[in-house]
């Protein structure tokens, strides 16, 4: 695991570290995803796999809006189209930000949140160069020395109330 969940004024943000660009985007993303089950993304494994593949525009060369868009994608993808995603092999180039995607059914994916948006509040998407060390900000989160890559996002959540099915009297 590559990626760590921090709490923030009004929600949470997650901090990731990685050797490449194309593993930051999957750290972050994969992160997210799991952060989202009421269960590890590896007690999936046993249900029915899709294959994809996803792509978002890379506006301007701007990577961190890039990022920002990518996990929209990711999160419209499992909320608004039923494919929940439980692992990407990333490509990054000039103009786009692409994921060879493996994917579920949502509806067979017990949440405990909702991750309602990914902000630009905060937004870090950068390289760090070799020697130089990145504050890991609060002491669950480790520090990371480059050379590699680092983000952080902010997530705005909602919590999913499970209910229990109504009993007949």
């Amino acid at each position: 695991m590559s990626w760590w969940i921090f709490p923030t004024t009004a929600d949470v943000g997650i901090r990731s570290f990685s050797n490449t660009l194309e593993g930051i985007i999957r750290e972050t993303t994969l992160g997210i995803q799991e952060y989202q089950l009421a269960a590890p993304i590896s007690e999936l494994n046993s249900i029915v796999r899709h294959t994809s593949t996803w792509a978002v525009p890379i506006i301007g060369k701007d990577l961190e809006r890039g990022l920002v868009r990518w996990l929209e994608e990711v999160l419209y993808r499992g909320y608004g189209e039923g494919q929940w995603l439980v692992d990407v092999s990333i490509s990054v180039s000039d103009d786009y930000i692409s994921g060879h995607v493996s994917w579920i059914d949502s509806d067979l994916v017990e949440r405990e949140i909702e991750v309602k948006a990914i902000t630009m509040h905060e937004l870090i998407l950068e390289e760090v160069p070799e020697g130089v060390t990145v504050s890991g900000k609060i002491s669950e989160v480790p520090d990371f020395e480059g050379p590699g890559w680092t983000s952080q996002v902010i997530l705005d959540l909602s919590l999913i109330h499970i209910s229990e099915p109504t009993r007949p009297y």
